[in-house]
């Protein structure tokens, strides 16, 4: 067998890491109908759908817990060659570093957006109410966000397209796995 065959059943994850707003699930969704089109095993982990089925709270440690839930997921996912694209927020830099070290092919994507854009796009009214103090420990707003030290790529999003976006992003993926 080549390397190339070997290559593209070997799986990997993907995690886009950014603020609330930032376009996260936006880029993850095209990414996923992408991949489907070129008939690649593919898996779309996005934290707040996850959230929905296994409801935990906003605290330090349990947004960790989360992150690092998701993250033994991704792990297990792409052990049997799927492509996994994980959407969270995931705001502190020790939980992404846990899941780097669970997964063998971790690829952080720091999806960068400033906060006051974030606000812009905020079709929930989350920010608003975080303003509030009608939601407590809000990413951003009452609680930090942890900028990415060292990902594997950042893409930022204003006043960028979410197409140009997710072509950047498929640009590097296809730069580090066949597809």
């Amino acid at each position: 067998m080549s390397m190339n065959k070997q290559e593209n059943k070997s799986g990997l994850v993907l995690w886009l890491t950014g603020l609330s707003g930032a376009g996260k699930s936006s880029i993850a969704e095209k990414l996923v109908e992408y991949l489907e089109l070129k008939h690649q095993k593919v898996q779309l982990l996005d934290g707040d759908l996850i959230r929905n089925f296994c409801p935990t709270g906003f605290l330090k440690n349990e947004r960790n817990d989360h992150v690092k839930r998701v993250g033994f997921m991704a792990s297990l996912l792409e052990k049997h060659g799927v492509i996994v694209i994980a959407s969270l927020i995931s705001p502190y830099q020790s939980a992404r570093d846990d899941v780097r070290l669970m997964c063998k092919n971790y690829h952080e994507i720091y999806i960068s957006t400033s906060l006051e854009i974030c606000e812009t796009r905020d079709v929930k009214g989350l920010y608003k109410k975080a303003r509030a103090s009608e939601i407590q420990n809000f990413t951003g707003v009452s609680d930090p966000y942890e900028i990415p030290k060292n990902p594997e790529l950042k893409v930022q999003t204003e006043g960028v397209s979410v197409d140009e976006s997710v072509l950047k992003v498929l640009n590097y993926l296809k730069s580090v796995k066949s597809i």
